[in-house]
């Protein structure tokens, strides 16, 4: 690969920063946040590292080049002066996936099929083949047409990136982990943390906030599609991993506890703790939100409760809300982070918040309330 790239990571709404403050800490050159995505520049070593290291982003890709196109004429020519040949093989796959909002060429199946043979008609020119096989690694192609400007991008890592892998199994309503992993920045848990879910479910936001604290790269137990292409160095990528390891906060006296009335929740956080290799500092038990503790000097509470939605009762969910509002009383050294989609939250708790933050949760919107004064 080349010294030097310009890479995309995509990323929820709302966390851009973070994915940007994260790139900078990792040496990433030119970080420009946009809506829903970050730009950066680096080489190799940072490709590995992002993927590795990177906790809120969603995946890490290659930019290879934008464009405006109002035409498939245009996406065509556009496409077809792209250098493929850089990084697709003679027998590598190269399917193609993306989006397209607000623009002219709005079918994202034609896209697809016009951006495919562009791309089959660059590599004749260069490989002088009529036909490729598609069967050695996948260069997964992504496009996005916003506006009439396209992006196109080699997917480097496969998996998107908030499959850690300790996740095998989940409770009804998982968060994704990288959201999990943004409510934990912002609330920032600290490695020294006393950290409390009292809505564990399968226990992400433990999980996420052990391996923040602890400093665990969350891409350490699985693999990158970028790793098995022919132009990858694999020494590169082990370097990248022994350094991950190098980092990790192994003495940290961080706690994490998770709580749910469901004993299922309590057995699936215990066994993603074991898979996440935190289970040395997380704990869960069946409790209700009735019986929750301050006695702690300091604590720090991170959670996503049931909803109307999830809850199937409105009601209910409001009633939850007030008992959260008197059990999560002011109290020096302690915090509190909520994220819901319900719009009265601050009234039903009982108070307004220091701060608060949109956010998505899969398609739902949702504000962060962050309550630390």
């Amino acid at each position: 690969m080349t010294d030097a790239m310009i890479f995309c990571a995509p990323c929820l709404l709302g966390v851009e920063g973070l994915a940007a403050e994260e790139l900078r800490a990792m040496g990433a050159a030119d970080v420009r946040a946009e809506n829903g995505r970050v730009l950066f520049a680096g080489d190799e070593a940072l490709l590995a590292r992002a993927n590795l290291n990177s906790r809120v982003a969603e995946r890490v890709l290659i930019l290879l080049g934008e464009f405006d196109a109002r035409s498939f004429e245009e996406l065509f020519q556009g496409a077809r002066a792209l250098p493929w040949e850089e990084f697709i093989g003679k027998e590598d796959a190269f399917p193609v996936t993306g989006s397209s909002l607000n623009s002219q060429l709005h079918s994202v199946p034609d896209c697809q099929a016009i951006l495919k043979k562009a791309v089959v008609e660059r590599l004749k020119s260069r490989y002088h083949l009529s036909w490729f096989p598609e069967s050695g690694p996948v260069h997964r192609i992504r496009f996005r047409l916003m506006k009439d400007r396209v992006s196109l991008m080699l997917d480097t890592s496969g998996d998107p990136l908030y499959k850690r892998g300790y996740r095998t199994e989940s409770n009804g309503a998982p968060m994704r982990e990288t959201l999990a992993a943004a409510l934990v920045q912002l609330g920032r848990v600290r490695p020294d943390g006393n950290f409390i879910d009292p809505f564990c479910g399968s226990g992400t936001l433990p999980i996420e906030a052990a391996l923040y604290a602890k400093n665990i790269a969350p891409g350490r137990g699985r693999g990158f599609a970028a790793e098995s292409w022919a132009q990858s160095h694999r020494e590169i990528w082990r370097a990248e991993r022994q350094r991950a390891d190098a980092l990790i906060r192994r003495d940290a006296p961080f706690r994490a506890a998770g709580y749910d009335i469901d004993p299922h929740c309590r057995e699936l956080t215990l066994a993603n703790a074991r898979r996440a290799g935190v289970a040395d500092c997380v704990s869960a038990a069946v409790r209700d939100i009735r019986d929750f503790d301050r006695s702690a000097r300091y604590g720090c509470v991170v959670c996503n409760p049931p909803y109307g939605e999830r809850l199937g009762d409105l009601q209910t969910a409001r009633e939850l809300y007030r008992r959260m509002g008197e059990v999560f009383a002011r109290q020096p050294g302690w915090s509190y982070g909520i994220i819901t989609p319900e719009e009265e939250f601050e009234r039903i708790f009982g108070r307004r918040a220091d701060k608060r933050r949109k956010l998505y949760n899969g398609m739902i919107r949702c504000q962060y309330y962050q309550y630390f004064k």
